[in-house]
């Protein structure tokens, strides 16, 4: 029987890709599809079989360090990636040697840890559970995900590796999923200490019994499933079955055939960090850039000017590659310094101004940040004096985010708004470049700063993508997957909320009895949906016609500047009244457009019961006549509103 490698391949294998949250910012399917695609070739090339991914959790909330691996807070836009990765990584064929085995995780609840403390405890409601957390997984299940991994977390009292509901009842048996289920790296074993299994043997039992057909790293079924089917505790038949899932995968990928047919050293040579690799993960990057804002027009710089770079981040070669990059080599990202360097038309300065850690990184250890050390700020300050302009790289290092990196402030680390401040106080006209694995609190920013872009970690090709980004070669249009705050106190945050009984009273700003936060807005800083161009858009006539059971929805959009560019088109809709109550606003579709000055097109949307729908406590699927709000904009706050009556029609002639 052939071995199976699995490694995690989570955004790309040896040439690094944008982190997964900054990919989702491209709101670009076949863009991810093909990242996806690059990933799986080159970790083919060196002999892995199956990843441990796509990461298809939903999170609400930014201290969640795992934010980063996933596509958001939004299920619609989560599944629709789901399925562009998992396509990307097995491609129409498993036995291809270019392909690998996809992994659909954590299922489920992981991205609601209480807090967003990692590893926390979970508690969903039937409506979360079946609206929110479930609905990526799903759309794993259509792409033809090959396995799927339970989790870390227990979810309403019980740990998901012995969650007889989400992994028998729902996964195996409503979704009929014929694949193999792994558990999460000692998530058996871990039961014990949930308090869910009195010792190892029990958590076996457990787990076998709920679904769990793979034990990864606590060796519990090693030592004791013979054991229990022959105390008649657990059904040879359970055994049989966790097998075949198994060896079928093993079958699908041609192992039986040729165990050795993805060990193959000259094309490992030759795919990887090819020509052709490199460009593509370069066009990712820049896709995933999002302009938070560009007051003053900011960006892109001009030629003939003196422009002073200045952060912990802009000669780092090693943060923008993130974290969850194995097989990715230490300092090997385009730094934004080398990057912005092979422009010569401008007169560029590039200083450090404060440092970020204290001590070497890495990824099983915490990061040490630097809080005391000021040495480069009163340089930074005096060079920001001299010249026409300042871009400001700030953000936190690649290991602040990630797997076991929660964090309960949101802010820059260190000594980063003190540098920022300073700078500011000599030359207020900045550029603020943010490097990050998550939304940060950037409120200071935004009411200080004219231009802020958000550019995540954007993996190998981060300088030469931002640079082209920074000098105008390419128009930035990115959209945020994740709403970013102005207070940490938000989270979670998110913008397909439910109204409360006593929502905004915009009219009455001074009465008190409403819901919200007597210190802050409710509202997001940067709103799901959000990303500005060079260039401008409009939209116009917002049209919504019957059909038999949904909607037609046109409306134009039209390019109002004078660079051509890409808009990211959405759709959202409110459900006014239902048996459960609905979100104020829910993404239903998207569509991506480049558009030259001047040019108009005509963008046409189909709601029909599979968007319009819901489905209640139980899990059941509803569809209901009644009114609702259909929205469609440049962003979840940004929309033209028209109110429609779904009523269903008989077509009966």
């Amino acid at each position: 029987i052939p071995l199976i490698f699995g490694f995690d391949v989570i955004h790309g294998y040896s040439t690094i890709s944008p982190i997964p949250l900054a990919e989702s910012a491209s709101w670009d399917m076949d863009a991810i599809k093909l990242s996806s695609k690059i990933a799986a070739m080159e970790a083919a090339a060196s002999g892995i079989n199956w990843t441990f991914a796509p990461m298809v959790d939903i999170s609400r909330d930014a201290r969640w360090g795992r934010v980063m691996e996933g596509a958001g807070e939004d299920p619609y836009l989560g599944s629709k990636i789901a399925e562009a990765r998992v396509k990307g990584l097995q491609g129409d064929n498993l036995s291809d040697p270019l392909t690998i085995a996809a992994c659909a995780k954590h299922f489920a609840g992981y991205g609601f840890a209480e807090g967003g403390r990692e590893y926390n405890t979970t508690v969903i409601s039937g409506d979360i559970l079946h609206n929110i957390v479930l609905p990526p997984f799903k759309a794993c299940v259509d792409a033809g995900v090959a396995t799927f991994m339970n989790g870390f977390n227990q979810m309403n009292g019980i740990p998901v590796t012995g969650h007889v509901k989400l992994q028998r009842k729902i996964l195996k048996g409503q979704w009929e999923y014929e694949g193999m289920i792994v558990s999460d790296w000692g998530s058996i074993g871990e039961m014990t200490v949930h308090g869910y299994a009195a010792n190892e043997k029990e958590a076996g039992l457990k787990a076998i019994l709920a679904g769990s057909d793979m034990d990864m790293e606590s060796y519990v079924y090693e030592k004791y499933l013979k054991t229990l089917v022959e105390e008649g505790k657990v059904d040879v038949e359970l055994i049989d079955d966790a097998a075949r899932r198994i060896l079928n995968l093993k079958h699908e990928l041609g192992l039986f055939e040729d165990p050795y047919k993805y060990c193959d050293v000259e094309r490992e040579a030759r795919v990887i960090g090819s020509n052709e690799i490199i460009l593509s993960t370069r066009n990712m990057a820049r896709k995933s850039v999002v302009l938070l804002k560009n007051k003053n027009r900011g960006l892109p710089i001009k030629a003939n000017k003196s422009v002073a770079v200045i952060g912990p981040l802009v000669s780092d070669k090693n943060s923008p590659l993130g974290s969850w990059r194995i097989a990715g080599k230490d300092n090997t990202a385009i730094s934004v310094e080398e990057g912005l360097s092979k422009y010569k038309a401008v007169n560029w300065t590039f200083l450090q101004g404060v440092q970020l850690t204290t001590e070497p990184t890495h990824f099983v250890l915490e990061t040490k940040i630097n809080e005391n050390n000021r040495t480069g700020i009163l340089e930074a300050v005096a060079k920001a004096k001299e010249v026409d302009q300042v871009i400001m790289v700030l953000g936190e290092h690649g290991y602040q985010s990630g797997e076991a990196r929660s964090r309960t402030k949101l802010n820059f680390p260190g000594l980063q708004q003190e540098l920022l401040e300073a700078v500011h106080a000599v030359n207020p006209n900045i550029v603020l470049i943010v490097m990050s694995g998550r939304p940060l609190d950037l409120s200071w920013a935004d009411e200080h700063i004219p231009t802020i872009v958000q550019a995540w970690q954007l993996g190998t090709e981060s300088g030469n993508a931002l640079a082209e980004i920074i000098m105008g070669e390419y128009n930035p249009s990115g959209k945020l997957p994740m709403s970013f705050p102005r207070s940490v106190g938000q989270m979670p945050l998110y913008y397909n909320c439910k109204s409360t009984g006593r929502p905004t009273q915009e009219e009455n700003p001074d009465v008190v009895f409403w819901s919200h936060y007597i210190d802050e807005e409710n509202s997001a800083l940067y709103p799901f949906g959000h990303g500005e161009s060079y260039t401008t858009f409009t939209y116009n006539n917002l049209k919504v016609s019957n059909t038999s059971s949904g909607f037609i929805v046109t409306i134009q959009l039209t390019n109002t500047g004078n660079m051509a560019g890409e808009e990211i088109t959405q759709l959202y809709i409110r459900d006014i009244s239902a048996s459960i109550t609905r979100p104020v606003k829910e993404l239903k579709g998207f569509e991506k457009n480049m558009l030259k000055p001047d040019e108009s097109k005509i963008i046409t949307f189909i709601l029909t019961d599979k968007e319009l729908g819901f489905f209640d406590n139980e899990g059941n699927y509803h569809v209901e006549d009644g009114m609702f709000d259909i929205m469609v904009g440049g962003s979840s706050e940004k929309v033209l509103k028209v109110i429609a009556e779904r009523v269903t029609m008989d077509m009966t002639p």
